[in-house]
């Protein structure tokens, strides 16, 4: 069985209801690390996060510790006693 609505280009901007959806506009990422990037979403103009691809280490290939709330220090506090 074939579907004739979904050969035809752009159909699904026909068929959209008017009214219910968010305004997609023009929106700017911003990375702890300083990197922006331009895009665009419902989101807003300005969106903020800790880790993009430039600083993520997926990426880079290089390993980054994000301490939160000292964790880390308190990793390596515990067990560097127990090594001595």
């Amino acid at each position: 069985m074939r579907f004739p609505s979904l050969a035809i280009p752009g159909h699904w901007r026909l068929t959209r209801k008017q009214g219910i959806h968010p305004e997609y506009t023009s929106s700017t990422i911003v990375c702890s690390c300083g990197n922006r990037i331009d895009t665009r979403s419902t989101a807003g103009e300005e969106i903020h996060v800790e880790i993009c691809s430039v600083c993520h280490p997926f990426y880079t290939g290089k390993q980054r510790l994000v301490d939160t709330a000292g964790r880390v220090e308190r990793f390596r506090k515990k067990y560097a006693k127990e090594a001595k």
